[in-house]
């Protein structure tokens, strides 16, 4: 495994830490799939309150201060990706398309000389 995708990992590891203590299940993690022409995975899945949320989670280092975050990394074809895996996750698992469901991004800034992460949760941050 190269350290980017040690990196995201450990991100989605403290995420799904950070959700499942505010009272999030975790329903699967690194769903993927490759259904021409979708291609692509969803970090997370998690249930709250009866709504279900996709989660993209964005993990970066801090080195200095930068002129974006991890959340700007989702671009619009990102989202687009997101939604339509999203609506294929859900209709694979038997739940209608008008159930709740929204997308979440979580972003992961590691502090390594710290040791420390910074955690922000945009709740509905994709809409459908």
């Amino acid at each position: 495994m190269n350290s980017r995708k040690k990196i995201g990992k450990f991100g989605e590891d403290l995420a799904c830490s950070y959700l499942i203590k505010r009272g999030y299940k975790i329903l699967e993690r690194n769903y993927y799939k490759e259904l021409f022409p979708y291609k692509g995975e969803i970090d997370i899945v998690a249930k709250k309150d009866k709504i279900i949320c996709f989660i993209e989670v964005k993990t970066l280092y801090l080195k200095n201060k930068s002129d974006f975050s991890p959340e700007d990394k989702v671009n619009f074809k990102k989202q687009k990706q997101l939604i339509n895996l999203s609506q294929i996750w859900l209709i694979e698992h038997k739940i209608p398309l008008n159930s709740k469901w929204q997308i979440d991004i979580i972003s992961v800034i590691l502090d390594k000389n710290h040791k420390k992460a910074k955690i922000k949760h945009f709740k509905n941050a994709i809409f459908q």
